[in-house]
């Protein structure tokens, strides 16, 4: 088979197809690991920021070409209303919800989706893009509505107050109606949403709600949406999968070890859906890159034969993960990948 472009390749993987050469992409790469990677100084501006870019598009090539990732990602997303706590290596967390009652929807104030000034960035990013599968990252809008609420609070809204918790969601759900209109118009490549859902074991509320409270507003998303679309979520989703394909879902992320069974997906959902992951962070934080190239042939082995499949860590590129390991990601995904699969 020819050589495919990184854009070529991903895309094939994600219509289910056999590329020439099993794709590796990230979600996201801490600022901290790339700087030790690279040999970065600070950035020029706030890369810690949990809704913006961290990244130049020179920068992000750069790093994607090091990483031999096939993908760069450009990060827009609504605020969320909660207390940021910084922790190891600057990386901040998200704490107490902000919006706590009716009361205080009017601190809840999103960027106005209509300016162009809000996409001035992004379409810098994509003019420069090069050969590389370029990645629009995003919130739908549940995870910022329980962020913003507070986990606990969220969960009882949904009894007590469940007008609240809806008002709440469609604010972020008709802002990014306007913002995935707008997107899709850009040349992206793709479309990830990044709303956590799940603990390891469970969802964190019932398939019932998430098929009446969240699957009409992503209906609606869905709708202005011209990419393939890939959902990440942490934990185990198996229970809202079917609900995800009926709004058009191509590609889940990451099929979390420990929390879903990579394979068994394959065989269930792998003639509907492209996955993507799952390699252990906690191999690439205290293992070997030895054991990471294992992992990884491993993972081609079992879940690429017949496409539709991405190599991707079993979440992002965090800070503490160890270089070597990381590296060794990427030159497993070279050293095994090609198809046909020999491993």
């Amino acid at each position: 088979m020819a050589t495919m472009t990184s854009r070529e390749r991903v895309a094939a993987a994600l219509a289910r197809q056999e590329p020439d050469r099993v794709p590796y992409c990230e979600l996201g790469v801490d600022r901290a690991l790339a700087e030790r990677l690279m040999g970065w100084g600070a950035p020029a501006s706030q890369a810690t920021n949990l809704e913006a870019n961290a990244y130049t598009v020179e920068e992000a090539k750069a790093l994607a070409a090091t990483l031999h990732l096939d993908n760069i990602t450009y990060v827009l997303r609504a605020p969320v209303y909660a207390k940021k706590e910084a922790g190891r290596d600057g990386r901040l967390f998200y704490g107490e919800g902000l919006i706590q009652s009716p009361s205080d929807l009017d601190r809840l104030v999103l960027p106005d989706p209509y300016d162009n000034a809000l996409y001035a960035g992004a379409e810098a990013f994509l003019k420069a893009r090069g050969d590389y599968s370029t990645w629009f990252v995003t919130r739908i809008g549940i995870f910022p509505t329980m962020l913003s609420l507070g986990t606990e609070n969220f969960c009882v809204a949904l009894y007590d107050n469940p007008a609240f918790v809806e008002t709440v969601l469609d604010r972020y759900c008709e802002w990014m109606v306007a913002v995935a209109d707008r997107i899709g118009q850009m040349g992206f490549d793709v479309f990830a949403s990044t709303d956590d859902l799940a603990f390891n074991t469970a969802p964190f509320f019932s398939p019932a709600v998430f098929h009446d409270l969240v699957i009409p507003r992503y209906r609606k998303v869905a709708a202005k949406i011209r990419q393939p679309w890939i959902i990440h979520s942490d934990g185990n989703i198996l229970p809202f999968v079917d609900d995800f394909l009926s709004v058009g879902v191509a590609a889940l992320h990451p099929n979390e070890k420990g929390a879903m069974d990579i394979r068994a997906v394959k065989r269930q959902y792998g003639d509907r859906l492209c996955l993507l992951g799952n390699v252990d962070l906690n191999l690439l934080g205290m293992g070997s890159p030895d054991a990471v190239d294992q992992e990884v042939k491993e993972l081609i082995r079992d879940v690429a034969p017949g496409g539709g499949y991405v190599v991707t860590s079993g979440n992002s590129l965090a800070a503490y993960l160890l270089p070597d390991n990381v590296r060794a990601l990427g030159t497993a995904v070279q050293k095994y990948g090609r198809y046909p699969i020999r491993v």
